[in-house]
């Protein structure tokens, strides 16, 4: 028997990056009881059956970890593309309803690829654009980004499916926290169909050094060697989410009752790719050589925001990445 203070967590996508995180945090609180369910128990595109499985369980809060992430396939392939929609669409709006039945909170996870990339640049209070006699600007340093009431406007199928998602749990929901993280990173997730995150690809590329452009041949016939490193988008401005982090600020989010609504939850110092990759083998301590490089140099299907740094402006911020990646790096030596 549960105590009567018990409260039931249902956390769906527990094999995932961020769905790991989740159960180790509430596990940790004896305020809580963990349900922690994977897609063999639960098939969040069936709406009979979320019904049925949840209002049998009858959780005090649900949060979605799950959702479909192959971003250039679902730009690529219309089967994927209806797969994204399914998972990252409608399947938030069905775990929004059974949540309003219920009386739970809900908890769904978006991305920074709802927006375009071109944020509106502010202006200073009183700024009247007549320049000419104006000092307005001189010590103004505009924050620029994307903040929780900007407007979306996905430039990929998989920014739209996830825009999807948020239109559903906003018409179908009560209480409700829709959750903006991006580039996530952390411990590998359990889960067989889980991406790896950008970091640990890259320090396994770093360690292995083995990225050779060849160019003119040498006497003997054989490519000599332009250089041994990596190459790293030095495009595409955001921020890195720390899987932990992000997970306990869920957990306070839901604790300290926030109004219903979206929510904005990144680490501090946005960068790009390639500067990530710079802090990341300097961390590390690996010598490789890194090429910085336009987008161009990896085309790819979909198209990603060139800037979608998303500004948080209702929680108090998290760390750096810088930092959390020092703390990550501890746990993989």
């Amino acid at each position: 028997m549960l105590d009567k203070n018990t409260k039931k967590v249902l956390i769906i996508g527990a094999k995932g990056m961020l769905g790991q995180e989740l159960v180790k945090i509430f596990k940790k609180d004896p305020a809580y009881a963990v349900s922690a369910w994977d897609r063999e128990d639960i098939d969040i595109t069936l709406e009979k059956e979320v019904v049925a499985k949840i209002v049998a369980l009858k959780p005090a809060i649900i949060i979605n970890a799950t959702g479909y992430n192959a971003v250039d396939k679902c730009e690529e392939d219309a089967e994927e593309f209806a797969m994204a929609k399914k998972l990252n669409g409608k399947a938030p709006g069905y775990l929004a309803k059974v949540a309003k039945k219920l009386q739970a909170v809900f908890v769904n996870y978006s991305s920074d690829y709802v927006f375009d990339g071109n944020p509106e640049i502010p202006e200073p209070g009183g700024c009247t654009h007549s320049c000419a006699s104006c000092s307005l600007h001189e010590d103004f340093q505009p924050q620029l980004g994307f903040d929780e009431e900007a407007e979306t406007n996905p430039i990929s199928n998989y920014g739209k499916s996830k825009e999807m998602g948020e239109q559903a749990v906003a018409r179908h929901g009560e209480k409700y926290y829709i959750i903006r993280p991006s580039k996530i990173f952390g411990t590998p997730a359990t889960s067989t169909a889980a991406k790896r995150s950008f970091f640990d690809v890259m320090l396994e590329v770093g360690k292995k050094n083995k990225e050779v452009h060849p160019v003119k041949s040498s006497s003997a016939g054989r490519p000599k060697a332009e250089f041994n490193g990596v190459k790293a988008v030095d495009e595409e401005t955001s921020c890195f989410t720390y899987a932990p982090d992000l997970a306990q600020k869920t957990k306070e989010i839901i604790e300290a009752e926030k109004p219903a609504g979206i929510y904005h939850v990144v680490n501090g110092d946005p960068c790009t790719w390639y500067e990530g990759v710079l802090e990341l083998y300097k961390q590390a301590k690996l010598k490789t050589k890194v090429i910085p490089v336009d987008s161009s140099e990896f085309p790819r299907p979909a198209k990603r925001p060139y800037y979608s740094v998303l500004l948080n402006t209702k929680l108090n911020p998290l760390r750096s990445y810088k930092e959390a990646l020092t703390e990550y790096l501890k746990t993989i030596k």
